[in-house]
């Protein structure tokens, strides 16, 4: 399992280009006190798809992302969750993201949120990084991070043997994904695909004028709820146990290839640096089709 599945990975990837006008990714990592730093151009440092294409009309364009993550994580009581704010930061500067700003008609206050990889699989122009453009030009994650994945591991080893740390979340804790130890504790043990406790709600939506109608089947974030030991991963789609940077053993979320994929809520407190305009979310541009 674990092989096909990361072979199906690399593939997937493999099918790529390089429209970013040959902008160099440019990231500064640095610790200073009880805190890291980390400023990019938001330039991603692998290959992408197309953009703009059918279903993303914008234009990867450098940014000025500046951001600060504690070295000194702290759960809290309640979840935090992911609101005008990205959820974490990736290694190469490339920010995740974990939900859209697509609503059904077109109506925040409907409530009924659109997902970026819907039951027919990626929508609104995902590329094989599982990422698309803002109308900022802001390249991000919603999903596995293929192609930094990729690169992180390097060409001579194309089965990793460890679990990839990808980025830190906005509280500080580590992010991995999509793999990690069987058994959480021992680094000796065989890898394997960690699958959420999330899982799709049975019955049907609400229909028109509250909601959309139709069976649960993933187009809507509201589709999904947390089901308790259902899968490898808790509410937070994290975990703890040890890992290469983390010998002695941490708390650590993973992103995943099914929902939430990343986390929609947070185990710790946010640092402020990661909190946006909300203009800055959309990604459909100017037009003017219906969705949904």
């Amino acid at each position: 399992m674990f092989r096909t599945t990361l072979i199906s990975i690399c593939l997937f990837y493999s099918a790529s280009s390089d429209p970013v006008d040959h902008i160099p990714n440019e990231i500064s990592i640095e610790v200073r006190g009880d805190y890291r730093y980390i400023e990019s151009n938001g330039i991603p440092d692998h290959s992408t798809g197309q953009f703009p294409n059918r279903g993303n009309p914008n234009k990867i364009e450098p940014q000025k992302h500046s951001y600060r993550v504690t070295l000194i994580p702290k759960s809290n009581k309640s979840p935090t969750p992911v609101i005008r704010s990205s959820f974490g930061v990736a290694v190469n500067g490339v920010i995740f993201e974990p939900s859209t700003a697509e609503y059904w008609r077109r109506d925040r206050n409907s409530g009924w949120r659109m997902e970026a990889i819907g039951p027919k699989g990626p929508t609104l122009g995902l590329d094989m990084n599982n990422a698309h453009v803002q109308r900022s030009g802001l390249y991000h994650y919603h999903s596995v991070p293929t192609g930094l994945i990729v690169e992180l591991q390097g060409e001579a080893s194309p089965v990793p043997k460890n679990p990839v740390m990808i980025g830190w979340a906005a509280d500080g804790y580590p992010i991995y994904g999509p793999l990690g130890y069987s058994d959480t504790n021992d680094s000796e043990s065989s890898l394997k695909l960690l699958r959420p406790s999330w899982q799709l709600k049975k019955g049907t939506r609400q229909t028109e004028p509250e909601g959309p109608g139709g069976h649960y089947d993933g187009t809507y974030e509201q589709d999904y709820e947390f089901v308790e030991g259902s899968g490898d991963l808790d509410r937070f789609n994290g975990r703890s146990g040890v890992t290469p940077e983390h010998p002695d053993g941490t708390y650590y979320y993973v992103i995943t290839t099914s929902f939430p994929f990343i986390s929609r809520s947070w185990k710790g407190t946010p640092d402020p640096s990661f909190r946006k305009d909300e203009h800055r979310r959309g990604t459909r541009g100017p037009d003017p089709r219906p969705i949904g």
